[in-house]
């Protein structure tokens, strides 16, 4: 006996077949925008954009704030086109990144820093070449990320041996294609920033300068204008908790770095290594961080590496100055 058929004509299994891949397109796209403030879910919570190693690491790491929403990013430059995109509210930049997002004309302001943090960043060298200084660079291929911490830690280096960017062969270089590149001989020299530095200080890999005497390599939270007007007790709550959390890290380096290997998913003895040069309490942002990050800013705009003019100074917002001191 046959049973009754179930099948539909053709033109209704064409549009059921359409609608079906709408809502699959759809779905997708809200997926893909990392859980916007218009996803249904998180609507009502603060929105973070991180970076490996940086101290919201930690924070994340321990579940000290769970009612956020975290975007996990390689660098400061694609942070900050997630603020520019609205996809986050704050984020937290080495020294570079707010320099070239302002000249981008992306809105934010700088919210909070950190002490200076010079040995968290370097070249690094295979020893086997024989370099000694970075001037034995002069007409070799030096790799970097643009925009990032390290670029201004390249234009110091530069500048303290008397040296221009045309007498080196710049390579922009991504964390995950610098470490191969240099593995690989592709490259002489790579600047970086923990924790690829101490991923990357194997056997045979020299520590050729770090930012020592040149660059301050501060961390820099980031906020954007809308979050700030519309999310000021909320953000101050959340930098109190980052504030009391990396003042639990510093007092506890041993159960920092076991919180945190897992997170970075990296060995504990490297994270350790790293943690001992690169973590540094939070501070509040001064007119003497806006002079550092414009005079940062300014160097950037002689070397046309950007276009001027840009005020970073009229950036700093200190209104949660209180919350860091």
């Amino acid at each position: 006996m046959h049973s009754p058929s179930t099948s539909r004509p053709p033109h209704r299994r064409l549009l059921t077949a359409v609608l079906t891949t709408v809502a699959l397109l759809a779905t997708v796209a809200v997926s893909a925008c990392g859980g916007s403030a218009d996803a249904g879910g998180s609507a009502d919570k603060l929105r973070i954009g991180y970076q490996r190693f940086g101290g919201l690491s930690l924070v994340k790491a321990r579940g000290a704030a769970p009612d956020v929403e975290w975007s996990l990013f390689e660098s400061g430059p694609a942070l900050t086109e997630a603020l520019k995109a609205g996809s986050i509210d704050i984020g937290q930049v080495g020294e570079a990144p707010p320099v070239f997002a302002a000249a981008g004309k992306i809105p934010f302001s700088v919210i909070g820093t950190s002490a200076p943090i010079p040995q968290g960043e370097a070249v690094l060298v295979k020893a086997d070449r024989g370099y000694r200084s970075f001037a034995d660079l002069k007409g070799r291929t030096v790799a970097l990320n643009k925009g990032s911490n390290v670029h201004w830690l390249l234009v110091r280096l530069l500048e303290a041996n008397n040296m221009t960017l045309k007498d080196i062969q710049v390579k922009y270089l991504k964390p995950a294609e610098g470490r191969p590149a240099f593995d690989g001989g592709q490259i002489d020299a790579w600047v970086i920033w923990d924790p690829y530095f101490a991923l990357a200080e194997q056997p045979g890999v020299q520590v050729l300068a770090d930012a020592t005497g040149l660059a301050s390599n501060r961390e820099y939270v980031l906020a954007t204008p809308r979050a700030l007007d519309k999310r000021t007790d909320d953000i101050r709550a959340f930098l109190q908790r980052y504030r009391e959390v990396t003042d639990w890290g510093i007092a506890h380096p041993e159960e920092r770095a076991s919180t945190l290997a897992p997170e970075l998913k990296i060995p504990q003895d490297v994270t350790s290594r790293a943690l001992a040069r690169s973590a540094r309490p939070l501070a509040p942002v001064t007119p003497a961080i806006g002079d550092e990050l414009q005079a940062i800013t300014d160097s950037f705009i002689a070397l046309e590496l950007i276009p001027g003019p840009v005020d970073l100074r009229s950036r700093v917002d200190d209104r949660f100055s209180a919350v860091f001191q």
